[in-house]
């Protein structure tokens, strides 16, 4: 990308002001070596972004940004539904409330290292990975309402986990305003078999060594020292969100005349937030939400059973669980006033900062953790919240490493098998159903993710407090 294209605000922060349709500036966070390295298309999904009806502040992009449907992957817009805003599936994604959850283990490495290989096995034969995985969870009609409706909640309900665990979910495991009569029957039907697994693509079940603290009050609070041992799920809404995503983009997309969008994209199809259609959408996407929530809750059920077979005097309390891909109405200042603002991550984690009303009251006085997955073999990252990130980008920060090049591109690159061994070399046990699979996630077709959390931590969108690395990691 050409850096001529911004002014740089600091050394950080490079903004392009408003020209043509533009109603806010377009600001992505970056060093100048990152800003060079990413698409152009960034720049024209941004910038495309920023002439959205009713979008406020600037439409902004994280350090991890790379081109995406509609909106770039790491872009975060917020919309005041008093000023016309809109509502845009490709500003969600079609992996709604993909996420990531951190799970305590209460094991050091040392006490791990024998087990590793046993611990492997265990994982991969309990939680299903891969495309079309499926569990042994099936949802009849009223199941599946209650799973849409329900989030974390309904799972706990059903037996899949600890009361304790909803205090550490965003929205406490269980997102308000879902609506089950907008999630179609497809989606339902792709759901049904669905829940517990992780499915395919980036998503993982990943056992990680604390290795380097950088905050110690912070980590002391997240629980978290040098050589514990935690587990980390990603993964979001599987087929359901995707078919959610899928539908409501066609809608949009013929509904624009209706609305009297003119689009500089047709990626970007939205609806106003006071339509019948954008209620519609939010209703289903929240929907889409709660099945993201109850899906890694299951999981979670699902590595505890895995772990107690080589560890049963030990639990697995979780750290916290936190979603990209959403659209959030939330409290943020706008001129001065304080304005209720839907807030689009896309491929972006809310991290807010200490005193936020939202932050569980464990974390109050340090902000919400952030957290942040590396690429197969490489370190992830724990952060927090801060203050400042609320005036830097509604309280937004990156979400992973950003890929740089494409799954196809890297599955010419790479043999799944070369990977798995010369990870296995490194001390790092990769489980997979697919080689080819393992070959799209090679390391380095992403980013590197230590420097995208560093300008993360420099641009005040979070700060840094541990880095994590891999142990075992069970790929879909």
């Amino acid at each position: 990308m050409d850096t001529r294209q911004f002014i740089q605000r600091h050394e950080t922060c490079w903004e392009t002001k408003p020209f043509r349709a533009m109603r806010v500036p377009a600001i992505i966070y970056a060093d100048a070596r990152l800003l060079q390295d990413m698409d152009q298309k960034v720049y024209q999904q941004l910038t495309n972004v920023a002439t959205l009806p009713g979008i406020v502040g600037a439409a902004y992009a994280m350090p991890d940004a790379h081109w995406g449907y509609g909106f770039p992957i790491g872009g975060v817009a917020a919309f005041d539904p008093d000023q016309g805003g809109v509502v845009s599936a490709g500003g969600v994604g079609f992996d709604i409330s993909c996420g990531v959850r951190t799970l305590h283990t209460g094991l050091n490495i040392a006490e791990l290292q024998r087990h590793k290989q046993a611990l492997a096995d265990a994982l991969y034969r309990k939680v299903p990975a891969g495309v079309g995985s499926r569990g042994k969870i099936h949802l009849n009609h009223k199941a599946m309402h209650g799973m849409l409706t329900g989030g974390a909640q309904w799972a706990l309900d059903q037996g899949y986990g600890e009361a304790q665990d909803l205090e550490r979910i965003e929205e406490h495991g269980c997102m308000a305003g879902a609506e089950c009569h907008c999630v179609s029957p497809r989606a339902r039907e792709r759901q049904k078999d669905e829940m517990g697994t992780l499915g395919s693509g980036n998503h993982y079940l990943e056992v990680q060594r604390v290795a380097e603290i950088f905050d110690q009050a912070v980590a002391k609070t997240f629980g978290l020292r040098v050589d514990d041992v935690v587990i980390s799920i990603h993964c979001g809404s599987r087929g359901l969100g995707h078919q959610i995503g899928t539908e409501f983009l066609k809608e949009m997309v013929m509904s624009a005349t209706q609305y009297q969008m003119v689009l500089p994209d047709r990626e970007l199809a939205c609806a106003p937030l006071n339509s019948p259609l954008g209620k519609r959408y939010l209703g289903a996407m929240r929907a889409g939400i709660n099945c993201a929530l109850a899906n890694r809750q299951i999981i979670t059920h699902l590595t505890r059973q895995a772990v107690a077979t080589l560890f049963p005097n030990i639990h697995l309390g979780l750290l916290y669980d936190v979603s990209h891909n959403t659209c959030k109405l939330e409290q943020h200042m706008i001129d001065g006033q304080r304005k209720s603002l839907f807030v689009h991550r896309k491929g972006a984690t809310r991290a807010f900062g200490p005193g936020h009303p939202d932050v569980p009251d464990v974390f109050k006085e340090v902000g919400q953790p952030v957290l942040i997955g590396g690429s197969m073999g490489t370190s992830s990252y724990v952060l927090c919240g801060t203050q400042e990130s609320e005036q830097r980008a509604f309280s937004s920060a990156c979400h992973g490493a950003g890929r740089a090049m494409s799954r196809t591109q890297a599955s010419k690159q790479w043999q799944g098998r070369t990977l798995v061994d010369e990870l296995a070399a490194q001390g790092i046990i990769i489980r997979s159903p697919s080689m080819r699979g393992v070959a799209e996630e090679a390391p380095l077709a992403y980013k590197d993710v230590g420097a995208v959390v560093d300008i993360a931590d420099r641009a005040g969108l979070a700060r840094k407090v541990a880095r994590l690395e891999p142990v075992i990691c069970i790929k879909g």
